[in-house]
């Protein structure tokens, strides 16, 4: 045999037993891990019990099972790492730990047990982190949405879930996750974002933000659309900020994600059917009842099915000021959605009926676009006129000006620009004592 036969077959042979004291390794975390949750059972979901007390438990736990163990030889370095791994997997989220922690990634995303993706920046990354299989994976989704009551199983394979600090979380498993389970977390800011936060991002200009917060305050009805991930939700809680502390606010969620800072506020979130199918609350169900509560706004996280037809009810029978998000491409789409939406609640109505109640309804679109930069924008600003025959009128009052080009680091240069249309709603303002400034609608030339 050659010299370079030999080199090669050392390495090969050095490779494989590499991968073997991996596989030895990742047995024992699993053999650890499982002792861990044995011995102490109820203790790890013990209220009374610090965090500081209950990591302390952990780890001794830990060090004593370790001790035990006599199958794979570690160094100092690697008993700490197996260590601080297996106490991450038990009292948090395993290996997506510190993304959760990291204040500039906005999402993670889980593709099976060994491919996790993180958006940062607008930009998506792949990791190198990984899950021992698939069941470790499981064990950490299934611990996800425990903590809200939720369950996961071959029955329930999909959920919608949230971290104790709101982050959206939805997992979906076998038998409908090939290759899965499938985990994607939407991060919520430590801190709420406000609205000098989105001027300063330029998700919108501050023309726009004082425009918007003045429709708002006086009571209008107002629909935040756009695709998945473009900040539906972000701009939701900023408008919802702008309501008046005295005024009574019911939130309707599939998962509580809003987080208002005024004193008057009922959150309500839906609820799955349990194990026998029975005790659903769907959204809709949480729209009718909050009409029974008083309210003086209803705020609906996303509207996505037959609620639409008792929102836009509610918004023409004195619940006016209500705000919700719709997915959709643009504001003319979103009529379109809220006319299919009306359809889905099973009710036999004329087409013209329902855009009548539409064009009665929505006062104001603001839609929001992820753009190939990564930002977030508003990129129109649109009014709902009336009716006008069979069809719904709308005019654009603010556009985003795509011809401005990009810059030399790939970003966007365009901004809102007021398209010089007064709104027919002035009057409605002038009514409640808010005024809007004539020059917040001077026209403003778009670039070709």
């Amino acid at each position: 045999m050659s010299l370079a036969d030999r080199v090669k077959a050392a390495k090969a042979a050095e490779v494989t037993l590499e991968g073997h004291r991996e596989e030895m390794r990742q047995d024992l975390r699993r053999k650890l891990h499982y002792k861990v949750v044995e011995g102490l059972g109820p203790t790890l979901y013990d209220r009374q019990m610090s965090d500081a007390e209950l990591k302390l438990r952990v780890m001794e736990m830990l060090e004593w099972a370790l001790d035990q163990e006599e199958s794979v030889p570690l160094s100092r370095a690697d008993r700490l790492q197996l260590l601080q791994e297996i106490a991450d997997d038990v009292l948090g989220y395993g290996p997506i730990d510190p993304f959760l922690s990291d204040p500039e990634i906005t999402e993670v995303m889980v593709n099976g047990p060994h491919h996790v993706w993180v958006e940062r920046a607008g930009k998506l990354t792949r990791t190198d982190t990984k899950f021992v299989d698939p069941t470790h994976l499981e064990r950490i989704i299934e611990k996800i949405v425990g903590q809200v009551g939720r369950r996961i199983d071959e029955s329930t394979p999909m959920v919608d879930a949230r971290l104790p600090d709101g982050s959206r979380v939805n997992a979906v498993i076998h038998p409908l996750a090939i290759g899965g389970p499938f985990l994607t977390i939407r991060k919520f800011a430590v801190d709420p974002f406000t609205s000098d936060d989105l001027v300063a991002n330029a998700t919108f200009s501050e023309q726009v933000a004082g425009f918007v917060r003045r429709c708002v305050q006086g009571r209008l009805n107002v629909i935040v659309s756009g695709s998945t991930g473009s900040g539906k939700t972000t701009l939701l809680n900023v408008l919802s900020s702008y309501i008046p502390d005295a005024e009574r606010i019911v939130t309707i969620e599939d998962a509580a994600e809003l987080r208002l800072n005024q004193m008057h506020v009922l959150s309500l979130e839906s609820r799955p059917p349990n194990l026998e199918g029975k005790g659903h609350v769907t959204i809709r169900d949480l729209v009718r009842n909050s009409l029974r509560m008083r309210p003086d706004r209803i705020v609906v996280g996303e509207a996505r099915g037959g609620e639409a037809l008792d929102m836009l009810q509610a918004m023409n029978t004195g619940h006016d000021g209500s705000l919700t998000t719709i997915h959709s491409n643009s504001p003319r789409d979103t009529l379109a959605r809220i006319e299919t939406m009306v359809l889905m609640a099973g009710m036999d109505l004329p087409v013209r009926a329902i855009r009548e109640q539409v064009a009665s309804a929505v006062d104001l679109i603001v839609h929001l676009h992820r753009l190939r930069d990564g930002t977030r924008r508003v990129t129109q600003v649109t009014e709902v006129v009336g009716m006008e025959g069979d069809i719904i009128t709308t005019q654009d009052l603010f556009l985003f000006d795509y011809g401005m080009g990009i810059d030399d680091e790939g970003r966007y240069r365009g901004r809102l620009k007021a398209t010089g249309i007064r709104p027919t709603f002035s009057d409605h303002l002038s009514n409640f004592g808010i005024a809007l400034p004539a020059d917040l609608f001077e026209p403003e030339p778009f670039a070709r």
